[in-house]
């Protein structure tokens, strides 16, 4: 079999967040048909038992750990010297050593790597055909954020989005294909960087519905009697801390003045000291779980109130498939093909949102529209069906190899490529 390395800014398993389910399923379908080399970084100590589940489905594994505090100094520094903040963070020499190194002893001809920040990895590799995938456009989430907080952080996070968004068209210029997660992601970069358009391309995401299947059965998790409404996420990650604070505050009281059975789960690791805050009769913060099957499959209603999103939400879908009523706002619907009002409900104030919980926490009401979310995960969400375009891509090719990017071999592109517009 061919060898193709594989990169990736955090280990694609367990896929238990968002972006490692993505990331997971894109390893399983290309190990199908090459011999994957694998290198990829640790942020959660946890992973570390999963390395050797790894080991089984690639040829070889290279994975080193990330340290939050030192790699927040090399962030900090990479801003005197006008570079995103983003990518000292996924950098190692031992890393980009280990991948020239690995690359000439087994004659790598294909790479993938998995998200903006690896792409650094790739760009002096003058043989290698490559495809990054971006999953969203990293800087309008940024510019994103900005929007949404008060100075200074609002201008580090506009500086943030600036600058990867030089370094993002800079990569579209050098690696064979760019892909996103929806048709809107990628749109946003071929309007930045239109001579790149006809390399960029959506993959959306799929859904495990053999995994996510109300047809398993869970001891439930919550306490007899109560209307369990529940969100999952990891609740480090800042659009999830954003939402649940506000669905707890502005729309759960809301819910409970009617119907005063409702308790809210927060369902994720790594709850930070704002979520935790949230505990109390009405709100329980689980942490980590084993299983967040339990969880949806018990509740009566499943929310994703996020105000920021970008792409598709893995937990949205995962609802879905499991076959619950599912209230999001615009923002998570966007990218989805569903009725809106028939397989999803879609609010944006708090009084809607509440309004809707409370009809789809009805059993009736509420497993008729799983039964209908599930039927349209089935048609439309799976990942084999999905990940079809993936193979040919890499079958045809987009474009010719292409020269090193500027700057040789330093993993940090030259400041004249770091421009914007």
């Amino acid at each position: 079999m061919e060898s193709l390395l594989f990169l990736a800014h955090r280990l694609p398993y367990p896929p238990n967040k968002g972006d490692k389910v993505r990331s997971y399923h894109m390893l399983r379908h290309l190990a199908r048909n090459y011999r994957v080399v694998l290198g990829s970084f640790i942020d959660d100590p946890v992973d570390w038992r999963h390395v050797e589940k790894l080991r089984a489905w690639c040829a070889e594994v290279h994975i080193e750990p990330i340290v939050p505090w030192s790699k927040r100094i090399s962030s900090a520094a990479a801003a005197l010297g006008g570079e995103a903040l983003t990518l000292p963070y996924f950098r190692s020499r031992k890393l980009h050593a280990w991948v020239k190194e690995v690359v000439e002893r087994e004659r790598i001809e294909r790479a993938f790597a998995y998200s903006s920040p690896m792409a650094q990895y790739v760009l002096d590799l003058p043989r290698v055909r490559s495809i990054v995938d971006f999953v969203d456009l990293d800087s309008a989430k940024w510019n994103d954020y900005a929007q949404r907080r008060s100075w200074p952080l609002s201008a580090l996070y506009r500086r943030e989005a600036r600058e990867l968004l030089a370094f993002e068209k800079m990569v579209a210029a050098h690696v064979e294909a760019s892909l996103f997660v929806t048709r809107d992601e990628a749109a946003l970069l071929s309007a930045e960087a239109p001579e790149c358009a006809n390399r960029i391309v959506a993959i959306e995401n799929g859904v495990d519905s053999d995994y996510f299947s109300p047809t398993h059965s869970f001891e439930s998790p919550f306490a007899a009697g109560e209307h369990a409404i529940v969100f999952t996420g990891t609740m480090d990650y800042w659009p999830n801390v954003d939402a649940v604070i506000w669905f707890a505050r502005e729309v759960l009281p809301r819910i409970r003045q009617r119907d005063g059975r409702a308790r809210f789960h927060i369902v994720g690791m790594r709850p930070q000291r704002a979520v935790q805050a949230l505990q109390g009769d009405a709100v329980v913060v689980t942490g980590r779980v084993d299983d967040v099957r339990p969880y949806l499959r018990h509740a009566r209603a499943v929310v994703a109130p996020l105000r920021v999103a970008r792409g598709i939400q893995n937990k949205v879908l995962e609802a879905m498939a499991i076959a619950r009523p599912t209230i999001v706002t615009m923002a998570a619907a966007a990218a989805l093909s569903v009725q809106r009002g028939v397989e999803l409900e879609v609010a944006d104030d708090a009084p809607g949102f509440a309004a809707k919980v409370l009809a789809l926490m009805d059993p009736t009401a509420g497993d008729d529209m799983g039964r209908r979310a599930r039927a349209r995960v089935l048609a439309d969400y799976a990942w084999t069906s999905r990940l079809s375009s993936l193979d040919e891509l890499i079958a045809r090719g987009l474009a010719p190899r292409r020269a090193p990017a500027p700057g040789g071999e330093s993993l940090r592109p030259a400041t004249a490529a770091m421009s914007t517009r």
